[in-house]
C-alpha cells in the first residue's frame, strides 16, 4: 500500500510538472490516496484569452488525471470586475473575453465545482515588467562533451525590482521530406492504379514543441538586477529539429518571491530520490484553499506574472558549415518496390489502398536506371514519414515564420 501511495504522489508531481505552466509548495507529511483537486492557473499582462486547467489526481490503474468538468471558474479584480471562464474541453477553461493583468490591481481566483466545492486564492498583484534584452545562440560543446547549440537569454531591470525569473519556450522547426515526390499513386479500381499530381503540400512542413520542466534564475546576490547569458535550451548537433531552419520563442516571467520559491521547491523535489523513499513527503499544498474545508488538500498554484518574449531564427548551416553533416532524418528511410501480385497483404494495390507507403519514383526511371530494385514492382516507395511531411507536422506556414 505504501508503494502505491508513493507512486500516486510521484505521478501527481510528474503530471503537474510536464502538463502545466504552474505547479505546487509547503509540504504536508501525511500520505493518502484520496482524490485531490489540481488547479493550474496563471494570468499575465498579455492581452489574450487566458487558460485554467482543473483535474483530479489519479492512481496507477488510470490513464491519467480525471478532468474536473462543469465547474464555475472566474477571476475577480480589485474593482470587482469579473472575468468568467467557460469549459473548452474537459477540465480546460478559457476566459470568455480577452483581458490582461495590469499594475496596481489585484486578482483573485474563484472556483466552484459541480458538486458545490469552492476554492479561492489570496488576491495577487502583477509583478514588475522587465523586457528580454537579447536571445542569442552559439555552437559549442557542453559539459557532457556533446556538440550542439546553446541558446541564452539576457535581461536587465535598472530599477532592481524584478529579481526572480522563470522561463518557458516554444520551438518551431522546418521539416523537409527527404524522399518527396510531386506525384501520388492512385487506385482507379480494386486492381489498377496510376500516378497523378499531388493536391496538397507534403514536402515542407513545420512542427512546434513547448518546453517542459522548470527553468529559473534569480539576481538577489548580484550587484544589479541583470540576467546574463542564462542557458534556456541546448540542442545536440545531431537533433533532427535543427536539420534545416529552427525558431525559438523565449518567454520570461517575472515572479514573486512566493511563486519563485514554489517553482524552485517543486523542481528540486521532482529530481530528488526522496520522492520514492519510505520517508518521502506527502502532497504539496498550494496558494489555493478550499472554502468549504480549510483542511482539504489542494494541488496547484495561482500565479499573476508579467511576461516578455523574444523570437530568433537560425539555419543549421549558420552554425555548422560544411563538411559537418546534417542530422539524420527522424526515422530511417528505406526505398522499397512492392510487387504487384505479392501475397500476405503486401501487394502494391493493398499498400496503396491502406496508405502504408508513399510513391517516390518509377523503378527504372532516372536516376535509378537500370531498376533500383531489380526484382521489385514498378514503383519505388517509402514509408509516409520519409515522403509526406504532414505525418510529422503541419503544412501551414506559421504566421511568424520568416526565411
Amino acid at each position: 500500500m505504501k508503494k502505491t501511495k508513493r507512486h500516486i504522489i510521484y505521478l501527481i508531481l510528474v503530471n503537474v510538472i510536464f502538463n502545466s505552466c504552474v505547479e505546487p509548495i509547503n509540504i504536508d507529511n501525511s500520505s493518502t490516496s484520496e482524490d485531490v483537486i489540481v488547479i493550474e492557473a496563471i494570468i499575465t499582462n498579455e492581452l489574450k484569452r487566458h487558460e485554467i486547467k482543473i483535474s483530479k489526481t489519479f492512481e496507477l490503474n488510470q490513464d491519467g488525471p480525471s478532468p474536473e468538468s462543469n465547474a464555475e471558474v472566474k477571476i475577480i479584480d480589485a474593482s470587482q470586475n469579473v472575468y468568467n471562464f467557460n469549459e473548452d474541453t474537459p477540465g480546460k477553461y478559457i476566459s470568455t473575453s480577452e483581458f490582461a493583468a495590469t499594475p496596481n490591481n489585484t486578482y483573485q481566483l474563484s472556483i466552484t465545482t459541480s458538486k458545490g466545492d469552492s476554492y479561492t486564492s489570496n488576491p495577487l498583484t502583477l509583478t514588475n515588467e522587465t523586457q528580454i534584452e537579447d536571445v542569442n545562440y552559439t555552437a559549442e560543446t557542453n559539459e557532457n562533451g556533446t556538440l550542439g547549440v546553446s541558446i541564452f537569454v539576457n535581461s536587465f531591470d535598472p530599477l532592481g525590482n524584478s529579481k526572480y525569473y522563470r522561463y518557458e519556450y516554444e520551438e518551431t522547426y522546418k521539416i523537409i521530406a527527404p524522399y518527396w515526390s510531386n506525384l501520388d499513386a492512385i487506385l482507379t479500381s480494386a486492381t489498377t492504379f496510376y500516378t497523378a499530381q499531388k493536391t496538397k503540400e507534403e514536402r515542407v512542413c513545420y512542427n512546434s514543441l513547448s518546453s517542459t520542466g522548470i527553468i529559473q534564475t534569480e539576481t538577489t546576490k548580484l550587484s544589479e538586477d541583470r540576467v546574463t547569458q542564462k542557458l534556456v535550451r541546448f540542442i545536440p548537433a545531431n537533433d533532427f529539429i535543427i536539420t534545416h531552419r529552427y525558431s525559438i520563442l523565449v518567454k520570461q516571467y517575472v515572479q514573486s518571491l512566493e511563486s519563485y520559491t514554489y517553482f524552485k521547491t517543486l523542481n528540486e523535489l521532482s529530481g530528488s530520490e526522496s520522492l520514492l523513499s519510505q520517508n518521502q513527503p506527502g502532497f504539496i499544498s498550494s496558494n489555493i484553499v478550499s472554502v468549504n474545508n480549510p483542511n482539504q488538500k489542494v494541488l496547484g498554484f495561482f500565479d499573476v506574472s508579467s511576461v516578455s518574449s523574444k523570437r530568433i531564427f537560425f539555419n543549421f548551416r549558420d552554425l555548422f558549415p560544411f563538411p559537418e553533416k546534417r542530422p539524420a532524418h527522424i526515422v530511417p528511410c528505406e526505398l522499397l518496390a512492392p510487387r504487384v501480385n505479392a501475397t500476405n497483404g503486401n501487394s502494391l494495390v493493398e499498400i496503396i489502398r491502406e496508405g502504408r507507403l508513399k510513391y517516390y519514383t518509377l523503378n527504372g526511371e532516372p536516376p535509378f536506371e537500370p531498376p533500383l530494385i531489380p526484382d521489385g514492382g514498378p514503383y519505388v516507395m517509402v514509408i509516409p514519414k520519409c515522403g509526406d511531411c504532414t505525418t510529422l507536422g503541419s503544412n501551414v506556414v506559421p504566421d511568424f515564420w520568416v526565411e
